[in-house]
């Protein structure tokens, strides 16, 4: 019995086709897009199937659908691809860091040392003077492409800090505020909204931007409302339920180590 050649560059190319299709699925995780990734595989699937059982006017058909898709998924993911290149061409080369540094939506740990407490400290400090707030903890997605939409920083998160920021009188109000490795890197940043029909009317911008950029990255958000002082803790496109602040601290230290 002959066995298949298999040879290191197979393994090595499996692996990476495995790693491009994970990275591709949480960078679509949560979003319309996904369906329409899924549609194109199983699309993909039956038009195999028909090549292999030699149906070649349906196997005909499928091919032409599948080769005039690229120009169909160019419209349909141009928002997509324009963030992932925008993300790709504003990586900074010059700095200490490495390039899979830059690229940490690549990367399969992150930095442990994000003060979860500071930060949950100073939301419910916002919580009880009705102080809306959005806050953004970056993880392995990269947020440079959102960080430019707003005012840089480089800040190491206090609670006098965030309280001040937020403050109703600030310039800096409006607007989320990135965090990335313990350090405010951004506000007055633009979120891309949810375009979930699902939402809560009684939820405002801050929570519908929330929940967008949770859809297109694992970031995590703490959102203050400016009418009930409440604080929703949101990730991967949901609202996380809890029972006391204990908890939501437990629970966002889990999450920032994950």
């Amino acid at each position: 019995m002959d066995f298949i050649d298999f040879s290191f560059l197979d393994v090595l190319d499996i692996i990476l086709v495995a790693a491009l299709l994970y990275y591709t699925y949480k960078l679509l995780k949560g979003t319309v897009a996904i369906n329409i990734v899924i549609g194109i595989a199983l699309i993909f699937i039956i038009w195999k199937i028909t090549q292999a059982l030699r149906m070649e006017m349906l196997s005909g058909i499928l091919g032409y659908l599948l080769s005039g898709g690229v120009i169909a998924l160019l419209i349909v993911f141009q928002q997509e691809i324009r963030k992932f290149l925008l993300m790709i061409g504003t990586t900074n080369f010059s700095t200490r860091k490495s390039f899979l540094n830059q690229l940490k939506f690549l990367q399969s740990e992150i930095n442990t040392e994000v003060d979860t407490e500071t930060i949950l400290k100073a939301s419910i400090n916002l919580s009880k003077t009705k102080t809306g707030a959005l806050i953004v903890i970056e993880k392995t997605n990269n947020l440079d492409f959102l960080a430019t939409t707003g005012d840089k920083m480089n800040a190491l998160v206090n609670t006098a800090i965030l309280e001040s920021i937020f403050y109703k009188n600030s310039p800096l109000h409006d607007g989320a505020m990135i965090i990335r490795d313990n350090y405010i890197i951004a506000t007055r940043v633009i979120l891309p909204l949810t375009e979930s029909s699902q939402i809560p009317l009684r939820f405002g911008l801050r929570h519908r931007a929330a929940i967008g950029v949770s859809e297109r990255t694992d970031a995590l958000c703490l959102v203050v409302s400016e009418e009930t002082g409440a604080i929703s803790y949101i990730k991967d496109g949901g609202f996380v339920l809890y029972d006391s602040f204990d908890e939501l601290a437990r629970k966002l230290q889990e999450d920032v180590i994950a």
